[in-house]
C-alpha cells in the first residue's frame, strides 16, 4: 500500500469493506508509548471511520514489542475477525533490535499461519526516535491508518 511516493495513511476508501460487523483487537505496545499511542489512535480512528463499532475495537496493553506475541495469541483465542500488534522497536547501540525486531516479526508470521484470525503486523522498526515520529502521524503519514485499513481487508478474505 504504501511506497516512497505515498503517506502511510493514504488509501482507496473503495477498496476497503463495510467493517460494521466486525470485531477487532489492537495489542499495543507500552515501550515507545508516544509513537504507539499515536499508532493506536490512527488505526482506532480509521476502524471507526469505515463503521468498526467502538465496542467491537478492543485494546490489550502489554509491556514491549517482544509481548505482543503473547498479546496476539490470546486475542486469536478471543474470536477476534482481526489483531493489529502495535509496537516501535527503535535502534540503540546493541544487537537488542535487531533481536527483538526479528522475533517480533517471525512471531507474529507464526500467529498467521496457525490460526485463523489475521495479525497485522504494525510494528514500527526504525533508526530513530525521528523515523518513528515521521511514520506515526507525522509527515510520511500513520502506521495505523495502514494497519487498520489492511485489517479490514485481511477480514474480508
Amino acid at each position: 500500500m504504501a511506497t516512497a511516493d505515498h503517506s502511510l495513511s493514504q488509501y482507496d476508501r473503495s477498496k476497503v469493506p463495510n467493517g460494521k460487523n466486525f470485531r477487532i483487537a489492537m495489542v499495543v505496545s507500552e515501550w515507545n508509548e508516544v509513537i504507539t499511542e499515536s499508532l493506536y489512535e490512527g488505526a482506532k480512528n480509521t476502524l471507526l471511520d469505515h463503521n468498526v463499532a467502538e465496542e467491537n475495537i478492543e485494546r490489550i496493553d502489554v509491556p514491549g514489542s517482544f509481548e505482543l506475541i503473547y498479546g496476539a495469541s490470546q486475542a486469536q483465542q478471543k474470536n477476534f475477525d482481526a489483531i493489529i500488534a502495535i509496537g516501535c522497536i527503535i535502534q540503540g547501540e546493541t544487537r537488542h533490535f535487531e533481536f527483538i525486531s526479528n522475533a517480533v516479526a517471525h512471531g507474529i508470521k507464526d500467529l498467521n499461519l496457525n490460526h485463523k484470525a489475521p495479525v497485522v503486523f504494525c510494528v514500527l522498526t526504525d533508526d530513530s526516535i525521528e523515523q518513528s515520529r515521521s511514520r506515526s502521524g507525522g509527515e510520511k503519514g500513520n502506521k495505523g491508518v495502514e494497519a487498520a485499513v489492511t485489517a479490514l481487508r485481511m477480514i474480508g478474505l
